[in-house]
C-alpha cells in the first residue's frame, strides 16, 4: 500500500512534467514562428524591382564585403553624373523582405542628385548578398555595422561625413548601430522600431494571435543564443550611446510598425532634446516615402485583368500559370517611368535639409 506522501510526490512530479512539456512546446512554437518570420531568404520580385536604366545619369558600382560570418554582402556606391558637389555619405539601411539597390535605388538616386554619395548594400540572405536565410532581426545591425567599417576603412571611397539613412528594419538598424559608430553625424530613421522583440511579438500576433505574448519570452531566449549581445541592442542605446542628430518620421496609420513600437517612445525620450526632430505624418502607412496613386491606379487595372482571366487564379493547380500570367501583365503595363519616381518631394527636401544642416 502506498504512503499517501508518496500520492503527493507523484502527482506533483506529474504536475511538473506537464509544465516542462508545456513550456518545452510553447518554446518550440515560438521559434517555429520566429524562423518562419525573421529566417528565410528573401528575394526582391524581378517585375517590379526597381533598375538603373530607370534613372537617367545614375551610376554606381558593385562591391562586395564580408559580414561576421564571413557571408559576402553585395553593396552598390551610388553617384550621379550631374549630381551636386558631394558633401557626405549616405549609408542605406533596407526594410525587410528585399534588398537595399533594388527596393530603394529611387532613394539613391534622389541623394545622389543633390550633393551625396549613398553606398546600399543587401543584407545577409536578401538578393545578392550570401545567406540561406536573414537569420532574424539583430543581424540588419550587425551588417549594417560592417557596411559602415568597409566604406571608413578599405581606401576606396572619399574620406567624407557619413549620415545614415534607414526604412522600417533599415529604421530600426539604423539607431541600434550608433552604439558601435558614435562617428556618424547624422541618422534618418523612418517607421523604424526600438527593439526587436516588440516586432517580434507583433508580428506574432498575426501567426497566433495572443499567444505570441506568452511565446515572446522564449523567443527573446531563442534570440539571445543566437546574437549574442546584439539580441538586447536598442535605438534607445544607440541614441544614448551617440551625438548623432536623428530625425524620425513614422505615419500615425502604420499597420507594419506601430508608432507605439517606436516613434512614441523615442519621443517620449528625446522631444525635448535638440539634436532630435520628429515628423508624425498621416495618412501614409509603412510605406511613407512613396506616393501612392499610380500605384493605386496600377493595381485597379490588374484587378480588372485578374478577374477577367478564364481561370480561376485563386487554385492552387493554377499557381504557375497566373504567376506567369502576372509577370507578363506587369511587363506589358506597367509605366516605368511614374513607377520609379513616386517618392514624396516634399519629404525628401525635408530629409535633405536636415542632412546638410548636420554637416555645415
Amino acid at each position: 500500500m502506498k504512503k499517501p506522501g508518496s500520492k503527493k510526490k507523484i502527482a506533483l512530479i506529474a504536475a511538473l512534467c506537464l509544465a516542462a512539456a508545456l513550456i518545452a512546446g510553447v518554446w518550440a512554437a515560438g521559434v517555429i514562428v520566429y524562423e518562419q518570420v525573421c529566417n528565410v531568404r528573401y528575394t526582391t520580385y524581378e517585375p517590379t524591382m526597381l533598375r538603373l536604366e530607370d534613372f537617367d545619369g545614375l551610376q554606381r558600382t558593385r562591391w562586395q564585403f564580408a559580414s561576421d560570418k564571413g557571408q559576402m554582402l553585395t553593396g552598390y556606391w551610388y553617384s550621379h553624373s550631374a549630381g551636386e558637389p558631394q558633401r557626405g555619405i549616405v549609408i542605406l539601411a533596407h526594410g525587410f523582405g528585399g534588398g537595399g539597390h533594388t527596393s530603394y535605388m529611387d532613394c539613391a538616386d534622389w541623394f545622389a542628385r543633390h550633393g551625396y554619395y549613398v553606398f546600399a548594400y543587401d543584407a545577409t540572405g536578401n538578393d545578392e548578398s550570401e545567406g540561406k536565410g536573414v537569420g532574424g532581426l539583430p543581424q540588419g545591425v550587425i551588417d549594417l555595422g560592417y557596411a559602415i567599417s568597409f566604406v571608413e576603412e578599405s581606401g576606396s571611397f572619399p574620406a567624407l561625413p557619413i549620415v545614415l539613412f534607414g526604412h522600417s528594419w533599415g529604421g530600426y538598424s539604423v539607431c541600434a548601430v550608433l552604439a558601435d559608430h558614435p562617428e556618424v553625424k547624422a541618422v534618418i530613421e523612418c517607421a523604424g522600431f526600438n527593439r526587436t522583440s516588440d516586432m517580434i511579438e507583433a508580428a506574432g500576433q498575426e501567426y497566433v494571435g495572443k499567444l505570441a505574448a506568452v511565446m515572446t519570452p522564449f523567443i527573446k531566449l531563442h534570440e539571445r543564443i543566437r546574437f549574442g549581445a546584439y539580441a538586447s541592442r536598442t535605438g534607445l542605446k544607440g541614441f544614448a550611446a551617440s551625438q548623432a542628430a536623428v530625425l524620425v518620421a513614422h505615419s500615425a496609420d502604420d499597420d507594419t510598425v506601430p508608432m507605439q513600437c517606436g516613434y512614441d517612445l523615442f519621443w517620449e525620450a528625446y522631444h525635448d532634446d535638440p539634436r532630435f526632430e520628429f515628423l508624425r505624418l498621416e495618412g501614409r502607412g509603412h510605406n511613407l516615402l512613396t506616393d501612392t496613386d499610380y500605384v493605386d491606379e496600377f493595381n485597379e487595372g490588374f484587378r480588372e485583368y485578374r478577374e477577367s482571366l478564364d481561370y480561376d487564379y485563386r487554385d492552387k493547380k493554377n499557381a504557375d500559370r497566373f504567376a506567369a500570367d502576372k509577370a507578363e501583365y506587369i511587363r506589358q503595363n506597367l509605366d516605368r517611368a511614374r513607377y520609379s519616381h513616386r517618392l514624396n518631394e516634399a519629404l525628401f527636401q525635408r530629409f535633405l535639409a536636415f542632412y546638410d544642416a548636420h554637416l555645415s
